[in-house]
């Protein structure tokens, strides 16, 4: 096979055909390093690419394969892994001057469950500086451009993951998901994006933004792709005493991680919530036009669509930013310039050390949530501020438990907008936060969703649909994805639409 045919497989697609023998692994990892080569120059969505380890990788990959001991669907498969995940004598920046010198000694279990399922790791993705950003364009390492107009963000925070998939630059890669940060970005891409429901993967090895928020979910071309990968990497492990799982066939049946079981075209029956909440003021019209008749088609396909009130929904983004800030503040303390990172060069005393360390070594975005999470936290604001905003999310819960007593799913867009204009929101951060308006309700309420494309507004960028569950519900948000997208797919191939999106806008490349 040709390089330009093996990077636009989906990930699956790519496994089964290195399974079959049709191609090896090092010819799929070669395809995509020399991929990387000629497109990164506009993207920059790697911090770290590690073409001998990978190649070596490959390799053993298919050295395991012939002797049948990887059988996996991913046996084989070129994958990136965000910038925030340890892996053991590789760099963990976390898009950060601070940390661009540490290398863990160990890997996180998300990272060690894909590569023992034969996975091969490219490198590390961008992304905004400790995940805190929509746009990557606080990464210490320089801003990530969106595959679709190099002029555009890809979102954030795992904007390098989405944007490497988007470009094919990668089969499949690993992002974080804090209060939109897989969503956002897969909608901006136009790839698939699921957060799962928080504890359903363990944060081990997740260096954390905000401990009772953050979730590590993938980022695929499909939405096969990334349930597929969830299959993998979802599960208890004693290492994160927050995560969950049950094994063995008499177990729950919504803990059992069989999510590829849920890829079935069918949701006759089905009861999709609309809120009317998500479709008042600030939202783009082509955007509302999209969302709405994916769930126009939803109902064509038999499901039965309704729209009701939400509630709490202009609470979420105060709620969010008080609790994550919060817990940033504290999470972020650790990096003191003592034990490992970056460390100023000139100082006097412990005192100075610790107070340049962290002034040269975070970024404005970074030193501006550190500050909002302390005052927060801080005596006389405690009581005001985050009591009051835990509280809320409790709120916020309940109207979300309440819904999902009527309803199956709820059906939305990801953001307000389609991808916006370089630099367009960094000069206002209170614009970036809003932007967040329809995902960080999700975290709060540790629910699972999913991001799929559903349209593209005049510009033809892509546009991201939303689709929610009840808690450890994500086979449900899978099935009613799947059956979506194979009804998009095919009609975006009577259109005209390639499956790529990198061959449906190959301007950052020329090629």
């Amino acid at each position: 096979m040709k390089n330009n045919e093996i990077i636009a497989l989906s990930a699956v697609e790519l496994g089964a055909k290195i399974k079959a023998g049709e191609l090896t692994s090092v010819d799929a990892v070669t395809a995509y390093l020399e991929r990387i080569e000629a497109v990164e120059k506009n993207i920059n969505a790697f911090i770290t690419v590690d073409k001998e380890g990978a190649l070596a990788a490959a390799a053993e990959a298919d050295r395991k394969i012939a002797a049948g001991e990887l059988t996996g669907p991913l046996a084989g498969v070129p994958v990136a892994i965000k910038a925030n995940m340890c892996i053991e004598g590789k760099l963990a920046s976390c898009a950060s001057h601070i940390l661009d010198n540490f290398y863990p000694t160990y890997t996180s279990t998300a990272v060690e469950k894909l590569l023992a399922a034969g996975a091969v790791n490219l490198g590390s993705t961008n992304m905004d500086e400790f995940a805190m950003g929509s746009t990557t364009e606080t990464s210490y390492f320089g801003a990530t451009h969106n595959p679709w107009d190099i002029e555009r963000v890809p979102g954030g925070s795992s904007g390098g993951s989405a944007a490497a998939v988007a470009a094919d630059e990668c089969a499949v890669a690993l992002g974080s998901d804090t209060g939109g940060s897989i969503r956002q970005p897969a909608s901006f891409c136009g790839v698939t994006g699921i957060k799962p429901t928080y504890g359903r993967v363990s944060r081990y090895g997740l260096i954390a933004y905000g401990s009772s928020l953050d979730q590590i979910g993938p980022l695929g071309k499909d939405v096969t792709d990334c349930a597929t990968i969830l299959e993998i990497i979802a599960g208890k492990d004693t290492k994160d005493s927050t995560s969950v799982g049950t094994e063995g066939e008499t177990a729950d049946e919504k803990m059992k991680t069989d999510f590829t079981s849920a890829l079935v075209e069918d949701v006759k029956g089905m009861k999709i919530g609309v809120p009317k909440d998500y479709f008042l003021e600030g939202i783009d019209e082509d955007v509302k036009a999209a969302v709405l008749a994916a769930a126009d088609k939803y109902k064509a396909l038999g499901a039965e669509v309704e729209e009701f009130d939400l509630g709490m929904v202009e609470y979420a983004i105060p709620a969010y930013y008080i609790i994550a800030c919060a817990e940033a503040s504290s999470n972020l303390e650790r990096f003191d310039g003592v034990k490992y990172g970056y460390r100023t060069k000139d100082y006097n005393d412990l005192h100075e050390m610790y107070k340049k360390t962290r002034s040269e070594g975070f970024g404005a975005e970074v030193k501006r949530r550190i500050m909002l999470g302390s005052f927060v936290l801080s005596s006389g604001y405690y009581d005001a501020y985050y009591v009051k905003a835990l509280r809320v999310k409790a709120l916020i819960k309940q109207a979300f438990d309440k819904a999902f007593e009527k309803y199956d799913i709820i059906l939305g867009p990801v953001a307000p907008t389609t991808a916006l204009k370089c630099g367009e929101s960094l000069s206002d951060p209170i614009k970036m936060y809003l932007g967040d308006i329809y995902t960080v309700a999700v975290n709060l309420a540790g629910l699972p969703g999913i991001s799929l494309p559903c349209g593209y507004d005049k510009n033809g960028l892509p546009i991201g649909l939303q689709l929610l569950g009840q808690t450890f519900d994500e086979k449900k948000i899978i099935r009613a994805a799947y059956t979506f997208e194979q009804q998009f797919k095919a009609e975006a191939k009577k259109a005209g639409f390639a499956n790529s999106s990198a061959d449906i806008n190959k301007s950052f490349n020329g090629n």
